[in-house]
C-alpha cells in the first residue's frame, strides 16, 4: 500500500498463515499483562483510528497494549478470495497473539471487534483473561442489524462503490451522537485506507448470531453500549448482562456507536478499574 496524505501511522507486521497482519505494540515492557484492542468494521477502519485515544491510559498504568489491523482493514492483507467470517477473523487474531509470544490477554472489542472477541473467548478460554465489549456484533440476526438506520447505508455505499470523501464523513457522523467527534484527521485516516480496501471485505462478511453461546463465556465481562447507537441495537447490551457472569454493563447516554471515542475519559477510567479490580 502506498502512503497517502493523512494516513494512519505504520507499526509492525507479522505473517499469519498466508496473510500479513499489521499491528502497533505499545508498552512492550508492561508488567501487568497484555491488552489487545480489536477494532470495528466499516470503510477505512483500522486499529489506530478506533483506539488512538485509549492506549496511553493503559500503557501508563503498566500494561502492554497490542492494536492490530484485522485482515481486510488498515495495513493488513485484504484478500478477496475468502469469506470474512467470525471464525476467520478469530483464527487470524489468535495467530497474531501467539506469534507475539502472548499466553493470555484481555480483549477489548468494538462492534465487529466485539463479535471477534466473543468468538475468541468462547473457542480459546485459556487465552482470554477478561473481556471488554463495546456494542459488539454477532448477537442478533442479520435482519435485525440491517433494519438499523446506519447499517444498510454503510454496506450499500461501500459495496456499491459510491462513497466519496464527503460521503465517508457523513457516514461516520451516523456512528456518533455528536458529529464533533468525526474530525478531519479521522476522515483523512479512514479515507486513505479506503482507497485500497476492496468491497469484498463487507460483501463477503458473515458473522453468525452467538446469542445462545454467551452464557458459555468463562471470563469476567465489562460491557458498554451507547443508547443512541444507530448501527447496532442497544438492546443487545441486556443480552450480555443477563447471559455473562460475572458481568458489569454500562449504558451511556448521549452516545452513539463509539463509546471509547465519545466518552473517552469515562471509558478509559472504567476499563482500567475493571482490569485492576475485576
Amino acid at each position: 500500500m502506498n502512503e497517502k496524505a493523512g494516513a494512519p501511522p505504520r507499526g509492525e507486521t507479522v505473517q499469519v498463515k498466508d496473510l500479513e497482519l499489521h499491528y502497533h505494540d505499545h508498552g512492550a515492557q508492561g508488567k501487568k499483562g497484555t491488552v489487545v484492542f480489536v477494532h470495528g468494521s466499516g470503510p477505512g477502519a483500522s486499529g489506530h483510528s478506533n483506539f488512538k485515544g485509549n492506549v496511553d491510559c493503559l500503557t501508563e498504568a503498566g500494561y502492554r497494549v497490542i492494536v492490530p489491523d484485522l485482515p481486510g482493514f488498515g495495513y493488513s492483507s485484504k484478500p478477496t478470495d475468502r469469506d470474512y467470517t467470525s471464525d476467520f477473523f478469530s483464527s487470524c487474531l489468535v495467530g497474531l497473539i501467539g506469534s507475539l509470544g502472548i499466553d493470555n490477554c484481555i480483549l477489548v472489542g468494538n462492534s465487529l471487534g466485539g463479535a471477534i472477541s466473543i468468538r475468541t473467548a468462547l473457542d480459546h478460554p485459556e487465552l482470554v483473561e477478561k473481556l471488554v465489549l463495546m456494542a459488539p456484533g454477532g448477537i442478533e440476526e442479520f435482519e435485525t442489524y440491517m433494519a438499523m438506520p446506519a447499517m444498510a447505508k454503510m454496506i450499500s455505499n461501500f459495496v456499491g462503490g459510491a462513497l466519496d470523501r464527503d460521503g465517508l464523513k457523513r457516514m461516520l457522523e451516523t456512528l456518533v451522537y455528536d458529529p464533533v467527534y468525526v474530525t478531519e484527521e479521522l476522515v483523512d485516516e479512514r479515507w486513505a485506507i479506503l482507497q485500497d480496501q476492496p468491497p469484498e471485505v463487507l460483501s463477503k462478511m458473515v458473522i453468525p448470531n452467538m446469542e445462545q453461546e454467551l452464557s458459555e463465556i468463562q471470563c469476567p465481562v465489562l460491557g458498554f453500549w451507547g443508547v443512541d447507537d444507530e448501527l447496532l441495537p442497544a438492546s443487545g447490551g441486556l443480552k450480555i448482562a443477563r447471559a455473562c457472569k460475572p458481568c458489569r454493563h454500562i449504558e451511556v447516554a448521549q452516545c452513539g456507536h463509539w463509546v471509547m471515542v465519545e466518552h473517552q475519559r469515562m471509558f478509559n477510567a472504567t476499563c482500567l478499574d475493571f482490569l485492576e479490580n475485576g
